[in-house]
């Protein structure tokens, strides 16, 4: 047997609504517990569609067949009307996926806002979007003690920001280990980076297809090294249900066991100290936050 990090993301308002109730009740049949990172303030997803003028992204829709994968309401979200605030009206989901024990991250206000315009932000308007974040969550009586940035954006000023808000982790990054970040010679708040493709990232590439998904996904499973893996509820826990629920049949047949990320963090002064840079990433539009390998 050997863990995996089990990490769900959850970027809109009806995964928030119709993903993250199934998600809890399945994964409290097979007893796992899971990193669940929230999205809280309003859900403007849909205006992600003006990307479809970038041939790049145009190429993943049309691959990763999205309108069926994501549905046409979330499609649309904050294009033709004002984006749902997501904590505020469904506050008894994230409260009750924490009261079932499972990990509770910070993942963005505003999901596609801080897609699009991380390259501007300055440190105060970072400052002021966690801070809204966490106020949101606050307001709800639920404490995250870990955060995941939307898209894997995160540069160097995002991570000083977060230092101020007291994770036990981050996990903005792609890449192979946990690390320390180092930043002009000091050290900050772990990192575990992702380190497994999402669906999105391979479906519709190299004949991948839902029937042979799982099979691709566990055979990147390494007992040798980290594994961390991201799912989505607006995916896994919508549309592709019937996919998820025969991985983990498959996963468990291969004596896998799901865990949080913050189970994987080893003591504090055994983790080495490591850097960031931001790269392009097969199967995303644009750059990412990646560990810089050694």
């Amino acid at each position: 047997m050997f863990n995996v990090g089990l990490r769900i993301d959850v970027d809109t308002f009806d995964g928030t609504k119709d993903g993250v109730p199934y998600f809890l009740d399945i994964l409290q049949r097979y007893d796992i517990k899971a990193s669940f990172f929230f999205s809280v303030g309003p859900d403007n997803m849909g205006r992600h569609l003006w990307r479809l003028l970038r041939p790049a992204f145009l190429v993943k829709m049309f691959r990763s067949k999205a309108a069926s994968l994501y549905g046409w309401e979330i499609l649309k979200c904050g294009t033709f009307w004002k984006g749902k605030q997501i904590a505020q009206h469904l506050p008894h989901i994230i409260q009750n996926t924490a009261n079932q024990k499972h990990e509770i991250g910070l993942h963005a206000w505003d999901h596609h806002a801080w897609q699009m315009k991380i390259d501007r932000f300055s440190s105060q308007d970072i400052e002021r979007i966690l801070k809204q974040g966490m106020q949101a969550f606050e307001n709800i009586g639920v404490k995250p003690t870990c955060s995941a940035v939307a898209g894997w954006k995160a540069n160097e000023i995002t991570l000083i920001e977060k230092e101020k808000l007291d994770f036990h982790y981050n996990s903005d990054c792609r890449g192979e280990s946990i690390f320390l970040p180092i930043i002009k010679g000091k050290t900050y708040t772990p990192q575990i980076p992702v380190t497994l493709p999402t669906y999105d990232e391979v479906i519709g590439k190299n004949r991948i297809n839902d029937s042979n998904y799982n099979d691709y996904l566990l055979n990147l499973f390494n007992s040798n090294q980290l594994n961390i893996l991201t799912i989505h509820a607006e995916v896994e826990g919508r549309s592709r249900r019937h996919v998820f629920e025969d991985f983990l049949s498959k996963a468990k047949a291969k004596n896998i066991q799901f865990v949080t990320l913050g189970s994987l963090l080893p003591p504090l002064e055994t983790i080495p100290v490591g850097t960031i840079e931001l790269l392009s990433f097969q199967g995303r539009e644009g750059w990412v936050c990646c560990q810089t390998k050694s």
